[in-house]
């Protein structure tokens, strides 16, 4: 494996690094890459997908500043130190535009993308971004062991055996040598209740497919059920904010924009109606105290 097709030789390198940990099976062909996103939210004071078509590419939080995750991204950081660890340093004194761009692998076939966690919709990515990508389980938070390129790795294998809750079920990847929306993004897939909305008009504006998956809902009662999965204060907080009685992503995203709300608080509430929310084919229905995977492809 030599990579010569990855533009950076930091790319390469990072990619040589993890190669050299990694074994098992190839990545079949035909899965894909898929990065989760809010795209109803803003970056750099700009609606995202607007940004999005201004930049043609698809950045880390190293370069936007901004995540659905946790904001770890300046020198010395989390998500910095994560990164050294994993590719050898490489990227230690590399410029933001060099770094990876982070997702998840999609082996369940989910129709809301591999990593809810951190978003409703999602950019599936080309089967040629598998070549230059590397992936590790569980979340590089957890500063995992064990790691994989496209060429060989057992991750699936280990994602598959382990008892996680289903929002923590993904393997994740980082994608090397940038995120075009041209050259590497098959279709931004939305939720559903982004239909009619600007968030539709804006995703128009990009040089790629839309698609639709069924979208995620939760009634108040379901909220209120399962209070217990994030803080009786999150599903009050959720009520609150329902309209005709259930939530959705487009709700919450309107409440982000207000600025009345803490972001933190809003996530937790994203987390609830991911975890409970989902549309059949999400892989996330609730049975007993674990999950039901039921993925399907995006049609």
């Amino acid at each position: 494996m030599d990579f010569q097709d990855v533009g950076s030789a930091r790319a390469r390198a990072a990619l040589l690094h993890v190669a050299a940990r990694s074994e098992g099976p190839p990545v079949p062909s035909d899965l894909r890459i898929t990065l989760n996103f809010h795209p109803d939210r803003l970056g750099r004071g700009l609606p995202i997908l607007r940004a999005l078509a201004q930049d043609g590419a698809y950045h880390s939080q190293f370069v936007t500043g901004t995540g659905n995750g946790g904001l770890t991204a300046p020198p010395g950081g989390d998500r910095w130190r994560w990164e050294s660890r994993i590719f050898g340093g490489v990227y230690d004194d590399a410029p933001a535009l060099d770094r990876p761009v982070y997702g998840a692998l999609d082996f369940r076939r989910q129709v809301v993308g591999a990593a809810p966690r951190f978003g409703s919709s999602h950019f599936r990515l080309t089967g040629a971004t598998l070549a230059r990508a590397t992936f590790c389980y569980p979340d590089s938070a957890a500063e995992p062991a064990d790691f994989g390129v496209a060429a060989g790795m057992s991750l699936i294998a280990l994602a598959e055996a382990d008892a996680q809750d289903a929002l923590n079920d993904y393997v994740e990847t980082q994608v090397h040598g940038g995120v075009d929306l041209v050259r590497d993004v098959e279709a931004l897939v939305l939720d559903a209740s982004y239909r009619g909305t600007p968030v539709e008009s804006a995703a128009r504006l990009l040089p790629c497919a839309v698609e639709w998956h069924p979208g995620y809902r939760i009634t108040v009662a379901r909220l209120h059920q399962h209070a217990d999965y994030r803080g009786q204060r999150y599903a009050d907080l959720g009520a609150h904010l329902a309209e005709d009685g259930h939530l959705d992503p487009r709700i919450i995203g309107d409440a982000a924009r207000t600025g009345r709300y803490e972001l933190q608080d809003l996530k937790m509430i994203w987390h609830t109606l991911a975890r409970f929310g989902a549309p059949e084919g999400a892989g996330t229905a609730c049975v007993g105290g674990g999950a039901e995977r039921v993925g399907r492809p995006v049609a």
